[in-house]
């Protein structure tokens, strides 16, 4: 088996990567994913949530309201070192039970999009980031995601920098152009994946 570790800034294009990654064979772990499971409704998860962050996260419906709780945390670090206190050991456990579950001589990519600001690099045998330029991400944000600027800036200065990512890089992707540019590159990625 082999453990990578794949992250990019938000906006940085690490979810077609990972689509791409999964359609060659890559057994995906996406921590984005695990996130949203381990806080639905009756969930310790979502109980460890409100107890911290009170009702008024929640929906009318009793789901997670990320937008409202997205608005707390990305406002004010120590409420979002909170929320990761309850979050990451959760989605930690369930990455743990399904790469247990592929098989040895499977290629797992943990789609971790906090591994740099998280110093996980050394759990993996090879990380991979994928890169772009911060106003590529910003535009990507604002154009196609239809954040606010001010939202996007902020959710970007709330991760780590373009350089802390690329210091814990063995593979770097360049997203900066067209999609056209991105399947040629991650095709040459799985490859070198497969070998190692």
């Amino acid at each position: 088996m082999v453990k990578v570790g794949l992250t990019g800034g938000i906006g940085a294009g690490k979810s077609e990567v990972s689509r791409l990654l999964a359609s060659y064979g890559a057994v995906i772990v996406d921590a984005d994913v695990i996130a949203r499971e381990v806080v639905e409704p009756g969930t310790p998860g979502l109980a460890a949530v409100v107890e911290e962050f009170g009702d008024g996260v929640l929906t009318p419906e009793g789901t997670l309201d990320r937008p409202k709780l997205g608005a707390i945390v990305f406002a004010d670090p120590e409420r979002r070192k909170a929320l990761n206190a309850i979050v990451h050991p959760l989605v930690g456990a369930r990455s743990a039970a399904l790469e247990a579950a592929a098989g040895t001589d499977a290629v797992v990519v943990h789609d971790v999009p906090l591994l740099a600001e998280n110093g996980l690099a050394p759990l993996y045998d090879l990380v991979v980031v994928v890169d772009a330029a911060p106003r590529t991400q910003l535009d990507r944000l604002v154009r196609l995601r239809g954040m606010a600027e001010d939202e996007a800036k902020a959710r970007m200065a709330a991760q780590a920098t373009r350089e802390q990512r690329l210091a814990v890089a063995d593979l770097v992707i360049d997203n900066d152009g067209p999609l056209e540019d991105l399947e040629p590159q991650v095709r040459a990625v799985w490859e070198r994946l497969r070998e190692a």
